[in-house]
């Protein structure tokens, strides 16, 4: 996990990844509220907590519930390090693709020679 870990908060940006890292090492509840990550980060202001977790739910990191008769909302995971790194390699994928078209398929395509064995591997078990 720690390697799946590190890729998916260095694929953040440096305050977004270290806030999805409290979450996804569960340092906080799973469902927590703006507070809650605040305290573990005392260094930051509340209001730009607040202001990343709301970023982070409109990327689709975290979901985000009003609730009814308060003024602060829940947050909760959308998914773990694991399927943000799928999703987002999937996203960049499709981009480069997009992009420079067969080329980059080309591209892809000749990686797949240079994997090992143990890659090979891992690549049928995420394709399935």
């Amino acid at each position: 996990m720690t390697d799946t870990l590190d890729r998916a908060v260095a694929a953040l940006g440096p305050l977004e990844g270290r806030i999805m890292r409290l979450v996804w090492t569960s340092c906080v509840a799973d469902e927590f509220v703006v507070r809650d990550i605040a305290a573990l980060v005392p260094e930051l202001a509340y209001t730009t907590v607040m202001t990343t977790l709301r970023r982070l739910a409109d990327k689709g990191l975290l979901h985000a519930e009003a609730r009814i008769g308060r003024r602060a909302h829940t947050y909760r995971a959308a998914g773990t390090a694991a399927d943000y790194l799928v999703a987002a390699s999937r996203r960049e994928a499709n981009e480069v693709v997009a992009r420079y078209g067969d080329a980059a398929l080309a591209a892809f395509a000749a990686q797949l020679g240079e994997l090992t064995e143990e890659q090979r591997r891992r690549l049928r078990e995420l394709g399935s």
